[in-house]
């Protein structure tokens, strides 16, 4: 079996079976794409999908689903994805072999 498109920490995937469990209403899983946005260049998007494309790449774990938006693909082989909770902030991290550089607010990255 091959490896995961990107691998979800203990942590990433207790935070989104949260997420899930809260939103009130039936969800596929989460979505996680990238964007152009910031000073670098491209920034990580997270956000619940209703549904499964027929073009997402589908990474499944004990109780959800996280969907890799196909346009992503390329610039998220090989990333963990983490949650972290800090005293002053908390949100998803990705640990991406693929970037070369970040911005110095560390919102977005360039591959």
């Amino acid at each position: 079996m091959a490896a995961p498109l990107i691998t979800i920490s203990a942590a990433a995937a207790q935070r989104i079976k949260a997420l899930l469990s809260s939103r009130g209403k039936p969800a596929a899983g989460v979505r996680v794409g990238v964007r152009t946005r910031g000073c670098s260049g491209l920034s990580y998007t997270i956000e619940y999908a209703d549904e499964i494309s027929a073009y997402d790449e589908v990474v499944r774990g004990e109780d959800f689903t996280v969907l890799i938006d196909p346009k992503a693909v390329m610039f998220l082989i090989g990333t963990e994805m983490d949650y972290v909770e800090e005293k002053l902030k908390s949100g998803f991290i990705f640990r991406n072999p693929n970037e070369k550089g970040r911005c110095g607010c560390g919102e977005s990255f360039h591959v």
